[in-house]
């Protein structure tokens, strides 16, 4: 299936626009700018790979806001998750817990504000501009067929599931839904999206839950120590269940599919260098 180029066109768009918000402190600007980031990574590293210098020089730089960004948005994810937590256990420590995360959030925006003075984003920008600018369709790479492959690296042969395979399928799952996105309508398309959509919420909210007790754990000690910490293991381990069970019963066409493809048991090396920086 050929790349779109409304698609193309509109992730340049955005990933200018919420590094402008980003910059600029808009709320959920963090959150925005890593997913333009990462599918815009996903385009140039993934689809469309491309090696001249302004593209590099712009992952770079993309690489390094977003890692930035991304411990802000952990520990957002965490002060939403504790906030979201309705128990009488151990309420100071609950408290207490939520201002170390609060202080925590401050230090890190700091070390993110330093990445992002005027010429810096200026820069960025300017590369953007750039790289749209000789960016190619033609010999992109079918974006829904890279999507299928990134999945089939995680889903084919898999008959069991612990955390660290897990934590790599939300990972490809991400991807696959990035690339697949860049393909043009079609129902096809629209069914496999959907589905790693779906995976997607369910292997989120599974991780957000662990960041935010091996944060519990770190400041209040084990399960046996703190009963609030207990009940975090609880609700993680719910949610594990709960995402291991929605990958495990992935529809049968999507099973069927992955599958088969020629490429299921080797990831190319794109996608595998992809794969590791969506974990930083």
């Amino acid at each position: 299936m050929a790349i779109s180029s409304e698609q193309v066109q509109r992730i340049f768009r955005k990933s200018e626009r919420e590094l402008d918000r980003l910059s600029e402190k808009h709320g959920g600007a963090v959150h925005g700018f890593r997913t333009s980031a990462r599918r815009l990574e996903t385009l140039l590293e993934e689809i469309a790979p491309r090696r001249d210098r302004h593209t590099k020089k712009l992952l770079k730089l993309l690489n390094e806001i977003r890692r930035r960004a991304g411990k802000v948005r952990d520990l957002d994810v965490q002060i939403e998750a504790l906030r979201s937590l309705k128990v009488p256990q151990e309420p100071r420590r609950k408290t207490r817990l939520m201002q170390n995360l609060l202080e925590l959030r401050l230090k890190r925006e700091a070390k993110l504000r330093k990445l992002l003075h005027k010429d810096d984003i200026r820069d960025v920008r300017r590369r953007l501009k750039q790289t749209y600018k000789g960016f190619e369709t033609d010999g992109a790479r079918d974006p829904l067929a890279v999507g299928r492959q990134i999945l089939a690296s995680v889903i084919a042969g898999h008959s069991s599931m612990d955390e660290e395979k897990l934590h790599r399928c939300r990972i490809a799952v991400k991807r696959a839904r990035y690339a697949a996105e860049f393909a043009g309508k079609s129902p096809a398309a629209t069914e496999f999206i959907a589905d790693l959509q779906r995976m997607q919420d369910a292997l989120g909210n599974w991780h957000d839950w662990q960041l935010l007790t091996e944060t519990a754990k770190r400041r209040l000690g084990e399960v046996n120590q703190s009963s609030l910490v207990a009940v975090l293991h609880n609700v993680t381990q719910g949610k594990f269940r709960q995402a291991v069970k929605l990958v495990s019963a992935a529809p049968e066409p999507l099973r069927r599919t992955v599958q088969t493809m020629p490429s299921a048991a080797k990831p190319t090396r794109q996608s595998l260098s992809g794969m590791r920086q969506a974990a930083a």
